[in-house]
This record gives C-alpha cells, sequence and structure tokens, in this order.
C-alpha cells in the first residue's frame, strides 16, 4: 500500500544533486568499459563527435579516446536519433531495442520541421524509395534529399530527406561521430549495419526503469524531458509497487528505483569539466538539482548550444571551452559563481588533465585562462 504524500521522505536539492552525480559516475571516476559506461548511461548526446568522448573522459578512470573510436567501428556503439529525436550514442542492444518505442517522437520531429514542405505528397512511397536507395548503398541526408528530389520534383530536397531519417532507423556510419570527424555522415539502416533483423522492442515500462538508474530520483516530466514521450502516469502506476517514491522540497512526486544509490546529501563532490550537450543537464525538466535557473541563459544559448559546465560541490559554477592557436591549446573558463582557491586549483588541475586528454600531438603547449 502506498504511503500518503505527507508522510513520505522528503528528498533535499543537495540528495538530489548528490544520487544524479553518483549515477551519471561525476562522483568518482568509475573502471568501466565504453559499453557499460554508454548502457549505465542510457545513451550520451552527441550532436557533435568529440562531447560524447569528453563524457566518457568525465566519468572513467584511464579512459582513451581510441577505446570509444573502437567501440563504434565494431558497431558495439552506434550514433542514431534517439531520445527526443537527437543524436546519441547507443549501445547496439538498446539501440535496437529503444528506436521502434520512440517512434512517436521521430514522427513529431517530422511534422514539427517539415510538415508543410510535406503537405500532398505520399508519404509512403517516399519511405519506400528511400528505403531502396539505402538497400543498394549508404548514403548521405543530402544524397537521399537529391535522389528522392528525381522522383519527386520541386519539392524541397532536404524535407525528402528528413521524411527518411525520421521514418526508418538509421546509423551514422564511422568515421562520423568520432573524435574530429566532421565530414557528413553516411546512413545505413540500423538492421543492415548491425546484421539483426528481428529484435525485441523495449516496453516504455523498461525504459522508465532505465531512466531511473541513469538520472533518478526524477518526475514524471523529467522522464518525458529526457526521452521526449507522453503517456508516463500509466506507466509509473502500472510500476509503482516495484518503486520508491520520495517527496521533492517543492511537494513533488519523485520515483526511483528501491535500490539506487542515494548518497548523503553532504557526500563531497569533486570539481569536474562537462561536456557540451551533457545529458546531465538535459534529462530533467527541472534542471535545478544541478542548474540553477539564474545561470542557465549563460549555458543554454540563444543559438542551441549546450556549453561545457563546470561544477563545483556538484552544482554548475562556471562554464568552459577549448582555444587552439598555433601549437597552443588553452581551457578557457568563465566563472558564474564565487570561487574559493581550493575550486580555482582543482579546475585548473581538471582542465589541464582534459588537454592532455584531447590534445592534437607532442609539443602542443596546453594552458588554463580564468578571465
Amino acid at each position: 500500500m502506498a504511503l500518503p504524500r505527507a508522510a513520505r521522505e522528503v528528498l533535499s536539492l543537495r540528495a538530489l544533486n548528490r544520487a544524479t552525480l553518483a549515477r551519471q559516475m561525476l562522483l568518482a571516476r568509475r573502471r568501466l568499459t565504453v559499453t557499460q559506461a554508454v548502457e549505465r548511461l542510457a545513451g550520451l548526446q552527441a550532436q557533435a563527435p568529440n562531447p560524447p568522448y569528453i563524457g566518457l573522459w568525465s566519468r572513467l578512470e584511464g579512459f582513451r579516446r581510441e577505446q570509444l573510436t573502437e567501440a563504434l567501428q565494431k558497431r558495439r556503439i552506434v550514433r542514431m536519433s534517439t531520445m527526443r529525436a537527437t543524436l546519441h550514442l547507443m549501445t547496439a542492444s538498446d539501440a535496437l531495442a529503444w528506436r521502434p518505442l520512440l517512434e512517436p517522437v521521430h514522427q513529431r520531429g517530422l511534422l514539427g520541421n517539415h510538415k508543410k514542405a510535406l503537405d500532398g505528397i505520399d508519404r509512403a512511397a517516399v519511405v519506400e524509395a528511400g528505403r531502396a536507395l539505402l538497400a543498394e548503398r549508404p548514403h548521405t541526408s543530402a544524397e537521399l534529399g537529391q535522389a528522392l528530389g528525381v522522383r519527386w520534383k520541386g519539392r524541397e530536397t532536404v524535407s525528402l530527406a528528413g521524411l527518411i531519417r525520421n521514418n526508418v532507423p538509421l546509423v551514422h556510419l564511422p568515421p562520423a561521430g568520432t573524435w574530429n570527424s566532421h565530414q557528413s555522415a553516411l546512413l545505413q539502416p540500423l538492421g543492415d549495419w548491425l546484421g539483426v533483423l528481428d529484435a525485441v522492442p523495449a516496453t516504455q515500462d523498461d525504459l522508465l526503469l532505465r531512466y531511473l538508474a541513469a538520472f533518478g530520483p526524477a518526475t514524471l516530466a523529467d522522464a518525458g524531458a529526457w526521452s521526449g514521450l507522453t503517456g508516463w502516469k500509466a506507466v509509473a502506476e502500472r510500476l509503482r509497487p516495484q518503486l520508491r517514491v520520495f517527496t521533492g522540497e517543492d511537494g513533488q512526486e519523485l520515483f526511483d528505483l528501491p535500490r539506487a544509490p542515494r548518497p548523503d546529501a553532504n557526500t563531497p563532490a569533486p570539481p569536474r569539466l562537462v561536456a557540451e550537450w551533457d545529458n546531465l543537464l538535459l534529462s530533467h525538466a527541472d534542471r535545478s538539482r544541478v542548474l540553477s535557473e539564474a545561470h542557465r541563459a549563460r549555458v543554454f544559448t540563444v543559438n542551441g548550444i549546450v556549453r561545457g559546465t563546470v561544477l563545483l560541490d556538484g552544482f554548475v559554477a562556471g562554464v568552459w571551452k577549448i582555444e587552439r592557436a598555433k601549437n597552443t591549446a588553452t581551457v578557457v573558463l568563465e566563472s558564474l559563481t564565487r570561487w574559493s582557491k581550493a575550486d580555482r586549483i582543482g579546475v585548473e588541475k581538471e582542465a589541464l588533465d582534459l588537454l592532455a586528454f584531447a590534445s592534437d600531438g607532442e609539443g602542443e603547449h596546453h594552458a588554463v585562462r580564468l578571465p
């Protein structure tokens, strides 16, 4: 029998912060394989090639860039559109199981971006033609659009390609998505790339359990913000007997796995540099567990960039970027709060470690600048 709301344990903001950091491997770096880490993190946001590498560097002990590159080349990890209809790195097994469940998210994305351009077109025919093209060989998105435009003259080729991308699960084939690779991705259907023609799709119940393992305790609105899916209330009611339910400081209902880590709110949190577009900042409707609303506009920019962030005591306290000039690479730090001398020393060490990880080669000079 569920406890009345007033009788439930209240989790403070700091307690939520520490629980989330523990699951995101940001309280202590872990010794895991790349595949294990990506699975535990429920995917890594991957619009740009380098941030997932930095995301793993922030979380794994001894991580080397070639480990992720090899996992992509050997098809253990794939880069494709999944949650929120955005590019993620996923384990092969999760990609196969989760992508069918996320079909409604991709259909909404298609309508939002290409509805007018596709009005009146026989969408099923376009998708069939796109599948036929991809069965012949991998194509870039531009190549797909141009080939389809020959048959559907007068239609926007970008929207024709978007119709395929939102209806067919497509992998970005390496080297696209690997370190410093900015070439247009060749696209191939997921099943063809993995050699798996049939897989058991996950249920939304499965997805909530995995989400909570990586990002809980969380509200149902948080689960929706992470996935782009709706209908979480019915899922939570089905799973309620096997979940732990807390109350947040604002009275919201927080769901969690009974045995998931929830460290003491005073657990030390070391300085960390978090990658651009990191799911730590993108997977909750209420981001206050890591990011103050006062700092939001300095992190989420008007041109759609989510800047790299500095965590101090577990919360966003600054932003960072790497600048390169001649043979020098510099981490430029921008504080959003007052930093102590110890904070600055800790952040500068992390920044220098990051430069060593991201180095373009021998002889490169490294520096840290805090204006």
